[in-house]
């Protein structure tokens, strides 16, 4: 069968008429099936959701217990029939509980790679390969000019500037789902054991993923006394990064302002943003990965779901590789 009778975008997302489900549904639908927990990718508000465990579990976090009406878990390598349409989930080592999702029918697997990273994270289930058809990815950083360094040695960035300034509070931003938990993984691979303070929209899910086994160290509350903002002197605090154009940051002492993204190679970026110390760390592919990743699966036909879906169909179409942008809508980087 035609791949597009089995998988084909909406304005709802990618719809499934055999199956009848959506992957990742940026509207609410009768039945989703959700690759992980950001939420421009899992919404509230569907009426079954099929997802991991810990998607699911990071969804009642995230929206109430009333997220949806329906769940369903499905663990790394099992798969489920719906409506004579096999779907299976697969680690894609972006954020806790993260997958692929493939769809198999009549002969016929898609795989969609929802968000992906290659890089070694321990925070996450590594990516795994998985052969198909076709393969739909993401190319948030698809284009030649990203080429993401190693994440150690952009923490030891932080590290020699805490060296260098003392007396000023490093406030790292992250954002809340898998940045600030791989963030603080990072600290602790990098030999730094002394507390780390954190925003107090991080406690939930940094709580959850120490109760998934992932060691975070020793985490309190930024909770600032006026009286004694010297307190956190040298200290290391992560939050999300809204939080730091609130007052609240403004009250450390002498604060010095970094942000953990891909999105700071482009120097652009980080001036916009009063960052002071850009930590390129990234939760998505790079070029090289998602062009080694597209070789390693070895798809018939490649899709490009979003971010920079130009470069990367050309880049298929100079190897002998059909491929084509979807233009879907309403997936961002909130993941980076």
């Amino acid at each position: 069968m035609k791949p597009e009778k089995l998988l084909s975008p909406t304005p709802k997302g990618l719809y499934c008429p055999v199956g009848d489900f959506y992957v990742d549904p940026v509207r609410p639908v009768p039945r989703a099936l959700i690759t992980h927990g950001h939420s421009d990718h899992a919404r509230a508000g569907h009426e079954k959701v099929l997802a991991t465990r810990q998607t699911l579990d990071i969804m009642r976090i995230r929206y109430g217990d009333d997220f949806t009406c329906s769940e369903q878990a499905i663990g790394f390598g099992e798969t489920v029939e719906i409506n004579g349409v096999t779907v299976g989930f697969h680690p894609a080592g972006h954020v806790l509980g993260s997958a692929q999702i493939s769809i198999e029918h009549d002969g016929m697997r898609i795989v969609a790679s929802g968000d992906y990273k290659r890089g070694i994270d321990p925070t996450c289930a590594p990516f795994e390969p998985v052969p198909c058809d076709v393969f739909i990815t993401e190319a948030t950083f698809g284009l030649p000019v990203f080429h993401h360094p190693k994440p150690g040695r952009e923490m030891a960035k932080l590290l020699t500037s805490i060296k260098q300034f003392p007396e000023r509070t490093h406030l790292v931003g992250a954002y809340s789902l898998g940045k600030a938990q791989r963030v603080l993984r990072l600290l602790r691979d990098n030999r730094y054991s002394e507390p780390v303070y954190i925003h107090g929209a991080l406690a939930k899910l940094c709580d959850y993923y120490v109760s998934q086994g992932i060691d975070l160290g020793d985490l309190r509350p930024a909770t600032l006394e006026k009286s004694n903002p010297a307190q956190f002197k040298g200290a290391i605090v992560v939050g999300p990064p809204s939080a730091f154009q609130e007052k609240w940051a403004r009250r450390f002492n002498e604060p010095l302002i970094s942000f953990a993204s891909g999105w700071m190679m482009v120097r652009q970026r980080a001036k916009q943003g009063g960052v002071e110390l850009p930590l390129v760390i990234s939760d998505h592919c790079d070029w090289p990965e998602l062009l080694e990743t597209i070789k390693e699966v070895a798809p018939s036909q490649v899709w490009v779901t979003h971010g920079r879906e130009e470069a990367l169909v050309r880049w298929c179409e100079l190897q002998g590789i059909p491929a084509r942008p979807l233009h879907l809508v309403g997936y961002e980087d909130e993941g980076d």
